[in-house]
């Protein structure tokens, strides 16, 4: 009795490694090859960062991959099961992983971007300071000029003598008597002209 290849099981899982596993069922027994981006990864052979390994049971053939480097991105890896009556295949997409040191990473770029903006805005404040400082001793000089100059109105207001709100009093005019000759004089002289 003939039966095309059927892939029965799959599986991945990734600790240290990634480590996936195909089971065909096929009569005859299907033939197992793996292909990685294309390309295609050597039965029972091993590289320095992809090893593999098929067990074939009649009817059944196994085979399983081990990754031992992260892959490159949205690499594709296939799990092909073969035989002359068909052919079945798994396709995985593999995505590396997040890498464990990302929060020490980002920790570390807060930490230096802190440290970088305090030395920056540092820079700033110092680079500040004398523009501040004559600014300052401007405004003062001007300030010191107006109060001499005595254009300063709260200085005028100050300086201006306080009126008070009592009437003056009037002025006593003193009579001096005068002579009756004097008087006669002059009234003998206005009668003349």
């Amino acid at each position: 009795q003939m039966a095309p290849a059927r892939l029965l099981y799959s599986s991945c899982s990734l600790e240290k490694t990634l480590l996936c596993s195909c089971s065909f069922y096929g009569i005859p027994t299907p033939s197992v090859q793996w292909w990685m981006g294309g390309a295609p990864v050597g039965a029972n052979s091993v590289d320095s960062s992809v090893h593999v390994t098929s067990t074939i049971i009649a009817p059944w053939a196994n085979s399983t991959i081990s990754l031992t480097e992260q892959p490159k991105m949205s690499t594709s890896l296939l799990c092909e099961g073969k035989n002359q009556n068909g052919t079945h295949a798994l396709s995985i997409l593999l995505m590396p992983r997040k890498s464990s040191f990302l929060p020490q990473t980002f920790m570390k770029g807060l930490i230096q971007g802190v440290v970088y903006g305090a030395i920056v805005a540092s820079l700033l404040f110092f680079c500040l300071i004398p523009l501040m400082v004559k600014h300052i001793r401007m405004k003062l000089a001007k300030k010191i000029a107006a109060v001499k100059a005595g254009k300063s109105p709260k200085v005028k207001a100050c300086q201006e003598p306080k009126l008070s709100l009592k009437p003056k009093e009037p002025e006593k005019s003193t009579i001096t008597p005068s002579s009756e000759s004097e008087i006669l004089k002059k009234q003998d002289k206005g009668a003349h002209e």
